[in-house]
């Protein structure tokens, strides 16, 4: 009789518990080892938790924004939504409640799969004639010891610390440590300013704090479009955050009643609560890297080629530990791949460029495919089309009036390239855009698709047939 593939995964996050359910279904035995609790870091303290209070901040902003639309409150002092406020305590009550729930579910879903989770943390030990051993220690420090044909790393990440700026839970927060508070912060610093900074800075406005956000480039969300960010940083502005761009923060410090956060030119930026986004290290410090030979980077993430395997045969690696795009989809999918590849599947190795990514601000930002800088830069040569959500009807019926769709397409064949979309729940727009550029469609197509009518999908089809008649010129 054929034994049955022993698969060994180091962290439960979406790396390690969506590669756990294929290989369950490949018929592998499976057992996961997670030291925080099912879903890890995402789930638990990350994406599933933020994302949620995001959620709130949304409803906050749409109650802000209805007297445009002829809504009317009896609180403000003008019928205004001014009296208008959320509760910190029930706000983070339902975060963590929510968080539990996500990973009991999965949890619960792992079970109906036999596969056997293991509450610690674990370590690569000596190689076997069969395999790999691994040391599990649970909580209470007692260590044994297991074998595994197949070994998966999907440890993640954790938020990166500055020793001028340690956090103590209380008034400088890491991401992790905001569910706690029992009020939101009357004033808020958020250093940093990319993906982390901007989503919690704007949740946070929102809610009703006073932020400050302080960034050490000359934009907020450096790393994304720049006509998106601008309007990003736009909005921010206008709805009363002060944003303080090319400031680089030297420490943060406790003071009587606050924070003080110092500038690297000397000046003090005081507030209530400092929250540190200032970007993640991954966790590969604990688990044996360098005695089994698996290579990392400068930085400790692990190097891994497109199927997820590292530089020791049957050992594979899988979401932020491996610092390749730090997106829970691209840890699931790096994990599905990574099983589908061990156990003998056919297997498509990972395509970045079909990735579609999202910032949660208000309004998101999604892109997928060819970037704006890298058609600036030479490096992709594409014909683009821009159109401001200002002219569509739908946005206008619902008072938006911030944001566009951008559209990328090969010049001669029409072949969409790429796009971003800069509206209320980009996340669900750009999918169409993520499908055009995987299938390999053209503009053409896009344009004589029917989009319903008003919509802000109707803006892509609309983009589409910009860039056809540009196409046939």
């Amino acid at each position: 009789m054929r034994r049955m593939t022993r698969i060994a995964i180091i962290g439960g996050g979406p790396g390690g518990y969506e590669a756990a359910l294929v290989a369950a279904q490949l018929g592998a035995e499976v057992t996961v080892i997670e030291r925080t609790g099912v879903g890890g870091a995402c789930v638990l303290t990350d994406c599933v938790p933020s994302k949620t209070l995001i959620a709130t901040a949304e409803a906050m902003t749409a109650l802000a924004l209805s007297p445009r639309l002829g809504v009317r409150f009896d609180g403000g002092t003008d019928h205004d939504a001014g009296n208008i406020s959320a509760d910190a305590t029930q706000v983070n009550a339902r975060v963590r409640a929510l968080a539990t729930a996500q990973s009991d579910d999965i949890a619960t879903r792992l079970a109906s799969e036999n596969v056997t989770v293991v509450a610690g943390s674990a370590r690569l030990s000596a190689p076997t004639m069969s395999g790999r051993r691994l040391a599990i220690t649970a909580a209470d420090g007692t260590t044994t010891e297991i074998e595994a044909d197949v070994v998966l790393l999907a440890t993640g990440a954790q938020p990166r610390v500055l020793p001028t700026a340690l956090p103590d839970g209380e008034r400088i927060l890491t991401w992790h440590q905001l569910y706690g508070l029992d009020t939101f912060p009357p004033e808020l610093i958020v250093v940093g300013s990319g993906v982390t900074g901007a989503e919690f800075a704007g949740a946070y406005q929102a809610l009703g704090s006073q932020v400050t956000l302080v960034s050490s480039r000359g934009r907020v969300l450096p790393g994304e479009d720049s006509d998106a960010a601008a309007v990003v940083e736009a909005v921010f502005r206008r709805r009363g955050m002060t944003v303080m761009n090319g400031a680089r923060a030297a420490s943060v410090t406790r003071t009587a009643t606050g924070v003080a956060v110092e500038l690297a030119d000397g000046t003090t930026v005081a507030g209530a609560h400092c929250l540190m986004a200032v970007g993640s290290i991954p966790n590969t410090a604990e688990l044996g890297l360098e005695e089994a030979g698996i290579r990392v980077s400068a930085a400790g993430y692990i190097e891994v080629d497109r199927v997820s395997r590292t530089s020791v045969p049957g050992v594979y690696a899988a979401g932020d530990c491996t610092g390749v795009l730090m997106l829970a989809s691209v840890a699931a999918m790096q994990g599905r791949i990574a099983m589908w590849h061990a156990l003998g599947e056919a297997v498509r190795p990972l395509r970045l460029s079909m990735v579609a990514a999202n910032v949660f601000t208000d309004p998101e930002v999604a892109a997928v495919g060819v970037s704006q800088r890298m058609v600036d830069a030479g490096e992709v040569e594409a014909r683009v089309v821009k159109l401001p959500l200002a002219r569509n009807a739908r946005a206008k019926m619902a008072g938006i009036t911030d944001g566009f769709v951008k559209l990328f397409a090969r010049p001669g064949t029409g072949v969409v390239l790429g796009g971003v979309v800069v509206a209320p729940k980009a996340s669900e727009l750009i999918l169409p855009v993520t499908m055009a550029v995987q299938l390999g469609l053209t503009v053409d197509q896009l344009a004589q698709s029917f989009s319903v009518y008003p919509s802000l999908s109707g803006s892509l089809t609309e983009a589409g047939r910009q860039l056809m008649e540009t196409h046939n010129d």
